[in-house]
């Protein structure tokens, strides 16, 4: 390839330019409120928590570069924790929801791992990962679905 070749590759590509920790943060953002819309709890006052997040994990990996890989996990569980301290669990779990005898009471999937590259949202009860972070959109089909509803005021995910 010659010189102006490689050029209009990099005025193509709308990565070129950007910067890795805002690449990083971006898509962390991007899968979480995935996950966020997958569930229909994707108002304002949900999405200023991502943003909350997104800017406390910039810190921490300007902090820990090489942590950058785990920033999409430390997002979702931020957010997993900021709603339920203020409107009750969420994701819930589809799988024990729908699984008669297995858990009466709802409960929220966990991110695994805690630490670590490649998150995904697993039901701990049962031991089954359910979804990669951000692809919780492929669930929409299962009855009980896998979100919160802020608005609904019970303190429940997904309870109406």
């Amino acid at each position: 390839m010659d010189d102006q070749t490689d050029d209009r590759m990099d005025e193509a590509d709308p990565r070129a330019g950007v910067d890795p920790l805002e690449r990083v943060l971006h898509s962390a953002r991007a899968l979480v409120l995935a996950d966020l819309i997958a569930g229909d709890v994707a108002r304002a006052e949900v999405v200023s928590l991502v943003e909350e997040s997104v800017s406390h994990r910039r810190w921490w990996v300007e902090q820990w570069p090489e942590g950058a890989a785990y920033v999409a996990g430390l997002v979702a569980q931020d957010v997993q924790d900021a709603l339920m301290e203020r409107y009750g669990r969420w994701p819930l779990c589809p799988v024990c929801a729908e699984a008669e005898g297995v858990e009466a009471e709802p409960h929220a999937l966990d991110v695994e791992p805690e630490l670590g590259p490649d998150p995904h949202w697993v039901c701990g009860k049962a031991g089954v990962v359910i979804a990669a972070v951000g692809s919780l959109g492929v669930l929409g089909s299962l009855p009980g679905g896998a979100g919160a509803d802020p608005e609904s005021g019970t303190g429940e995910a997904g309870a109406s």
